[in-house]
């Protein structure tokens, strides 16, 4: 506990978190972007993700500690920085700091916001569907559902600007992890070549995923 009372131990820990999470975000837009091309795919994939007993009281629940973790993490280390520095240092022109690294809370607040309709859109009816009305099993009803929420523009114009941050938040976040578990070495051009990558093209992955619903819905 001594330990990770220290600064760098809390970076280390929300380093792991986010790792964590940025590996969960690959595998939930592969899942997603199968409704593009194949509802039939969409489906069986969705059908194995929500029965599957070692997802739904193993993985789920450390999927939900971990986002809980890292915006916790995030805010306590964001407070104990300014509390190291009472006293607002004045911006400085050519300042290597990026816009990303200057608003991290920001950008993650927004994040938090959409993680919360994201629970309300698709979570909190699929814990209803199964654990309070107990409706029988339905292996062909994850596409309806899907599409049925990006009818609406203004959710996805919500989603839109949620993955639009979510991208600047990883290119600065998605390096930074990497960096505080300790990966400073050769390959660290490489690393930041592929975070960049990925800050990019998941994201817009998302963003393309709620379009592509809305036009054809």
């Amino acid at each position: 506990m001594s330990w990770f009372s220290t600064t760098i131990a809390r970076k280390f820990a929300m380093a792991l978190s986010a790792l964590f999470l940025i590996f969960f975000l690959l595998q939930h837009l592969t899942i997603n972007m199968l409704s593009v091309f194949s509802e039939e795919a969409f489906n069986e994939a969705s059908h194995f993700m929500g029965t599957n007993p070692i997802v739904q009281f193993l993985l789920q629940p450390v999927l939900i500690f971990a986002v809980v973790f890292h915006f916790v993490m995030g805010f306590v280390l964001e407070a104990k920085n300014r509390a190291a520095r009472p006293i607002k240092y004045a911006k400085k022109d050519g300042s290597n700091a990026s816009w990303m690294s200057q608003n991290m809370l920001i950008s993650g607040l927004v994040i938090l916001a959409f993680l919360a309709l994201h629970f309300i859109d698709f979570w909190i009816p699929e814990m209803s569907y199964k654990y309070v009305q107990f409706l029988p099993e339905d292996a062909d009803r994850y596409y309806g559902e899907l599409v049925h929420k990006f009818e609406n523009p203004l959710r996805v114009g919500a989603y839109v600007i949620a993955f639009v941050l979510l991208a600047l938040h990883l290119l600065h976040g998605f390096q930074s992890a990497f960096q505080s578990v300790g990966f400073n070495n050769k390959f660290t051009p490489a690393i930041k070549k592929f975070c960049t990558a990925y800050a990019v093209i998941v994201p817009a992955g998302f963003i393309l995923i709620a379009i592509y619903h809305f036009i054809n819905h």
